[in-house]
């Protein structure tokens, strides 16, 4: 198979970079380096200096946060085409990551070095747009996230959580499911349980079949 060349890659991921046509810019995305990760990858830890500008061109990330007693909430997954707010915010602030961020499949992205990011964002008025819009997408995601998990129970988030993969057959296991909302896997399987005694699912090794949609969503848009 012929190679991809950068040029390509930044054409068909991210055009709008191209149609600037500003300087600074053409400066960024030549210094770019791209990146390729395995499924598994730790991209960042808590603690860990952020000296790069990640832009995801295939696979995902998923940046969690990782309790005292070892139990994972998933805060976003950055996808193609997107970047992480949270290396935007070490950047712009300096602080070290509060987060870890590990990839889901293999992953491919242009790494982008602190010092290009800073003076690209001093030079480029389009740059600066760009990061200060995908930030504020993202931390209005993450301030949703924080509301749903301090003001919904949990099986009101939970039926959320199994109607928002929009299939009948959910291929996640329970701790998957607890990862996503920020929970215990034993209060998730406790739940899950209890919507199948109920006839709502069917539970199987690492699948969740839903058999009343409905019952899900009475429980889903319930006021606490």
């Amino acid at each position: 198979m012929e190679s991809i060349s950068a040029q390509q890659l930044w054409e068909t991921n991210f055009p709008e970079f191209i149609k600037a046509g500003e300087a600074g810019l053409n400066s960024l995305m030549a210094s770019a380096k791209l990146v390729e990760l395995p499924a598994g990858q730790q991209v960042f830890y808590p603690g860990a200096a952020c000296e790069q500008y990640l832009l995801v061109l295939k696979g995902s990330v998923k940046a969690q946060i990782i309790s005292e007693g070892g139990r994972e909430m998933l805060l976003y997954r950055v996808c193609s085409g997107e970047s992480c707010v949270l290396t935007t915010s070490c950047l712009l602030s300096g602080d070290k990551y509060p987060a870890e961020g590990i990839t889901e499949g293999e992953v491919m992205a242009f790494a982008i070095s602190s010092h290009a990011f800073y003076r690209c964002m001093e030079r480029s008025a389009f740059f600066r747009e760009f990061v200060f819009k995908k930030f504020s997408a993202r931390l209005s995601g993450v301030i949703a996230l924080l509301e749903d998990v301090t003001f919904n129970a949990i099986d009101t988030r939970l039926a959320k959580a199994l109607l928002a993969e929009e299939s009948d057959v959910i291929l996640l296991t329970h701790q998957e499911l607890a990862t996503t909302l920020g929970s215990a896997r034993e209060v998730i399987s406790r739940h899950l349980k209890r919507f199948e005694a109920y006839g709502w699912v069917s539970l199987n090794r690492g699948t969740v079949n839903i058999l009343n949609a409905n019952a899900l969503l009475n429980v889903a848009t319930k006021q606490n």
